[in-house]
């Protein structure tokens, strides 16, 4: 069986691949400083809640945005799982082309989000990944990632209005039912949620009139279903793009079609 690890600057995702599907995916705060012990000792009890063993695991691959956590990440693969693990950006095919300028910056889930969009959604694509940051990226027919934008994500918003404001209270995410708020708590969801409605409707319009070719926008990350039914802009819901992409990065890498 495969673990998939796509860590995220506020999350970490641990997803296992049975060989046929997807069998069981948990969620973490990411923490840089967590060590693979830790890690060993809290993915094998919710192994052991879906019957499963961490000495079952006989593949592992991750993708990180945050390089001082991939140490510990490898070490609970070495340990633990007694396989190497593949890295997204250490010597993994990808089997992508990046037409950008500068490939080695390009993100690791940018990345892999692009492959795991291409695999199911034909056509010239936006993707866009609502997480610590806001991420539109365009990949055309062909598979290729032809780079995109990044912009602040939600969450990050709202903890920058709160500290760099004192009156302004700390709140949730939620969608108001009117743009126009009476109290200051409803000025700022609409504001926040709103704007960011308003963000993407403004970026995927000015991409797709840039690109100059019919595109299908997928959005997924962390807060993306916030956005259902909010805008039109959004064709597809898809929150498995990543492990999606890294399943088939894992079999492009070891070509086992089975795992």
């Amino acid at each position: 069986m495969l673990l998939a690890i796509e860590q995220g600057n506020t999350n970490t995702l641990f997803a296992v691949h049975d060989g046929s599907d997807w069998i069981a995916q948990w969620r973490t705060a990411t923490e840089a400083s967590r060590t693979a012990d830790e890690y060993a000792v809290w993915l094998s009890q919710l192994l052991a809640m879906r019957g499963l063993a961490i000495g079952q695991l006989d593949g592992c691959i991750i993708s990180s945005v945050v390089p001082q956590s991939i140490f510990n990440l490898r070490n609970l693969s070495r340990r633990y799982l007694s396989v190497e693990p593949l890295v997204i950006g250490d010597n993994v095919e990808l089997g992508m082309t990046a037409r950008i300028t500068k490939p080695s910056e390009a993100g690791a889930d940018r990345l892999v989000n692009a492959i795991g969009a291409h695999m199911v959604y034909p056509g010239d694509l936006i993707v866009i990944d609502s997480g610590t940051a806001t991420t539109f990226d365009v990949v055309a027919a062909d598979g290729a990632f032809e780079g995109g934008v990044i912009a602040p994500g939600i969450n990050l918003s709202l903890q920058a209005l709160h500290e760099a404001a004192a009156m302004l209270p700390r709140i949730a995410i939620q969608k108001p039912d009117r743009v126009i708020g009476k109290d200051t708590v409803s000025n700022m969801q609409s504001g926040v949620f709103w704007g960011y409605v308003a963000l993407i409707e403004g970026l995927v319009a000015r991409i797709k009139a840039e690109w100059g070719k019919p595109m299908t926008v997928i959005g997924t990350g962390g807060v993306a279903s916030l956005f259902e039914g909010a805008t039109e802009s959004i064709d597809r819901f898809d929150p498995d793009l990543t492990i999606r992409g890294l399943l088939e990065i894992w079999r492009r890498n070891t070509h086992l079609k089975d795992v």
